[in-house]
């Protein structure tokens, strides 16, 4: 199994309402040269998060003790910029699990999807509601719902319908990754293999 199933996730979130964050914010380029996706969490929004000396910024809102969560809710066209997989890596490993936004680049987006975070996208006005919510309470928790397909703000109980294509929702409901996908074909394959053979 390439991550942990995802089917139905309850949690508090951490908000950044700023649009048009791209992948070198996400994860600076001095940091691409591992090549396994660990410890990349350590340096997500590296540049934002700390000072030259290595202080955290209190300012940020990875160093707000208020917020806290499984859920990102980010601003209009998140993950813009160049297709670096070690972005989604970064998100993944800090353990966020699902990203929010009203707007996610092609390729960041099939990234999340390719390692087991889901990119939910909402519209403008539910953006807003959500990041109202959790201003006025940093416990306030969203659900996304995989199987459904739904997001629900649960505080008031509002919520919005989400797509995703259908082979990545099969992977990501069984944990799988292309390579996994494969493999549990691995007995049809191989009958298919040797109908073409006779």
């Amino acid at each position: 199994m390439a991550y942990d199933k995802f089917n139905i996730l309850k949690s508090t979130a951490v908000p950044l309402p700023i649009e048009n964050v791209d992948t070198d914010q996400i994860i600076p380029a001095r940091f691409l040269k591992a090549t396994e996706r660990k410890e990349f969490g350590d340096n997500l929004f590296r540049d934002w998060r700390y000072n030259t000396d290595g202080s955290p910024k209190a300012d940020f809102v990875l160093n707000n003790s208020r917020y806290s969560g499984k859920i990102l809710v980010g601003g209009k066209n998140f993950g813009s910029g160049s297709s670096r997989e070690h972005a989604a890596w970064a998100i993944y490993d800090y353990g966020f699990r699902c990203v929010v936004s009203s707007f996610f680049a092609d390729i960041f987006k099939n990234n999340t999807l390719n390692i087991g975070v889901l990119p939910v996208t909402v519209s403008p006005e539910f953006l807003v509601k959500i990041y109202a919510a959790l201003d006025a309470d940093p416990k306030t928790e969203l659900e996304v719902n995989l199987p459904d397909q739904t997001i629900t703000l649960l505080a008031t109980g509002e919520k919005e319908t989400f797509a995703i294509d259908g082979y990545k929702k099969h992977n990501m409901l069984n944990g799988f990754d292309d390579i996994d996908y494969l493999q549990a074909m691995k007995s049809e394959i191989q009958s298919f293999a040797k109908q073409m053979v006779l």
